[in-house]
């Protein structure tokens, strides 16, 4: 009898779990990217900062942005201007990046390269406590 209410426990828990997951994914914005941008930069505003305490500063719990990479990118580049110290922290095909603004690309975080085909989540944090507003630039031309 045990095993009987174990059985019907998991899945019904597993199955709750999903849904739940696809509905916090289902609010971010997702942002499909191939060969051929609309505009080139792209640009998204949003808040940055957050309640979670993370390597790559104080971040939300669910992504800022989802970036849909529908075919391998010789060359994508995610640059976030900001006020305080925002941060981008990638977690996708590829693993999970931490950037932090830095002299070279002028004190804003930017990641550049090769990008395959997946669902990026991208999170705008903030080394400095509070929100402040952000502005995510994504672009295929090279500096």
């Amino acid at each position: 009898m045990k095993t009987l209410k174990l059985l019907t426990f998991v899945p019904t828990t597993l199955v709750m779990s999903l849904v739940l997951n696809q509905a916090v994914l289902a609010q971010t914005p997702f942002i499909q990217i191939n060969k051929q941008l609309p505009t080139d930069p792209l640009v998204v505003n949003g808040i940055s900062g957050g309640t979670v305490q993370s390597n790559c500063g104080n971040i939300t719990t669910q992504p800022s942005q989802v970036l849909q990479v529908q075919e391998s990118l010789p060359y994508l580049r995610l640059t976030v201007e900001g006020q305080g110290q925002p941060t981008m922290l990638i977690d996708g095909p590829g693993g999970r990046f931490c950037v932090l603004a830095d002299n070279y690309s002028a004190n804003k975080p930017e990641l550049s390269g090769f990008w395959t085909i997946g669902n990026y989540l991208v999170y705008i944090g903030n080394l400095s406590a509070g929100k402040y507003n952000y502005t995510l630039s994504i672009s295929q031309q090279k500096k």
